[in-house]
């Protein structure tokens, strides 16, 4: 599944600060190799290069 700017997801990595936080998709950057990776804002700050395996939609 493919996610787009804008879309409210949840974080899943337990090496982040915000692992299990809904946040916004504010940015979709292709890597080198044509996969894609996230910038995700939450209420009190961003996390980056997230990859697509590590998040889900939130309802």
């Amino acid at each position: 599944m493919s996610f787009e700017k804008g879309d409210e997801v949840i974080l899943h990595d337990e090496h982040s600060e915000y692992d299990g936080e809904t946040g916004e998709i504010t940015r979709v950057s292709e890597t080198m190799f044509g996969d894609e990776n996230y910038t995700i804002s939450f209420e009190d700050g961003q996390e980056a290069g997230i990859p697509e395996d590590n998040l889900e939609p939130a309802e």
